[in-house]
């Protein structure tokens, strides 16, 4: 039984800065959320607010009493109707929701003393390689973000775009790594005429897939671009939870996050429809703490591709959990729960 639950905010420096088409970012903030079983066992999830989505750190600390009270004397193995209670407390709130999902089943699984994956009946062996992202900067600067990260023995790389001149970062960027596996990711950034253009070019630089490449309030724009494009097309702002892959099923790969869809169940129900729908599934990230990271790692051997780069793009992460060698998911490495503790 949950017994009492606690939460702390924390504001985490990114390293060198983080910038996507929609703007620059020098720090992030998460609220990490502590539920506490009458075992002497403690949870740990967080969440990642983003104003895409019209959350903040503000919001979650608002509604996350009324979510602590809510799971408070509950059972954390009942996570279908604990799902059912975040969800009618807090509909708007997804980060909020996810942050509690995450610890409530970290904590089951740490009082049944088993790992996470392990619990979901998940192989580990299954994950398939993180990919790691270089922000949008000069074509120089994104090019030796690209060596630094290739160096570092990451060999999927997901390069951000949507800027005045692509082309050009692009090709500096594989001009550079030659060997690296690309993919990218515009955030929105262009019109549908602009993205067939260019997957053109990008097709011709060895780009696996682009990433919602058109505004998310424009699914005719994606639908023409998954159908006339040189690539497939992944679907992130455009499919937020379970009920908008019937919406998306023109593209190949729908983006499922645990900040925006509201937690581990809503995220596995979003994998289980793309699927059904015969599309393929990356599980991404916010750049975002260990602490809310871990949860969606845990899912990672439900899917086809990761992006769940978001701990390692921090200066200093106060928590730690899940080691990620060369992008490489390492869930053997937990032992129970989501494997998260508090950095010494």
């Amino acid at each position: 039984m949950i017994v009492g639950a606690a939460s702390e905010r924390h504001e985490l420096a990114i390293d060198g800065g983080f910038e996507i088409a929609r703007g620059a970012s020098q720090t992030t903030e998460t609220v990490v959320v502590r539920p506490d079983g009458e075992d002497g066992q403690t949870g740990i999830g967080a969440a990642a607010p983003s104003s895409y989505y019209g959350e903040s750190v503000e919001s979650v600390e608002s509604v996350l009493p009324e979510l602590l009270d809510a799971v408070t004397g509950m059972d954390p193995t009942r996570q279908q109707t604990i799902e059912t209670l975040l969800r009618e407390r807090a509909p708007d709130e997804a980060a909020a929701r996810a942050a509690v999902s995450v610890a409530v089943h970290d904590l089951a699984a740490r009082q049944a003393d088993e790992p996470l994956y392990r619990r979901l009946g998940l192989d580990p062996t299954l994950s398939p390689t993180s990919s790691y992202t270089v922000s949008i900067d000069s074509p120089a600067g994104m090019a030796s973000a690209a060596q630094k990260a290739l160096s570092a023995g990451y060999r999927v790389l997901k390069v951000k775009l949507g800027t005045d001149d692509d082309r050009a970062r692009m090709d500096a960027i594989r001009k550079t790594v030659q060997q690296a596996r690309i993919r990218v990711d515009a955030n929105g950034a262009w019109t549908p005429q602009e993205t067939i253009e260019k997957m053109e070019w990008l097709a011709n630089a060895g780009v696996e897939f682009v990433e919602q490449p058109v505004p998310a309030d424009n699914p005719d724009g994606l639908a023409r671009v998954a159908e006339e494009g040189f690539l497939p097309v992944a679907a992130d702002e455009s499919c937020v939870t379970a009920s908008d892959v019937p919406t998306v099923t023109d593209v190949d790969i729908v983006v499922v996050k645990l900040a925006k869809c509201g937690g581990i169940r809503p995220a596995m129900r979003q994998i289980e429809t793309a699927h059904a729908h015969g599309l393929d599934v990356m599980l991404g990230c916010m750049v975002e703490s260990m602490a809310s990271l871990a949860g969606a790692c845990h899912l990672a051997p439900l899917v086809e591709y990761a992006d769940l780069d978001g701990s390692l793009l921090l200066s200093a992460d106060p928590y730690e959990g899940i080691p990620m060698p060369n992008g490489n998911i390492d869930l053997s490495a937990v032992e129970t729960g989501t494997g998260v503790t508090q950095a010494e």
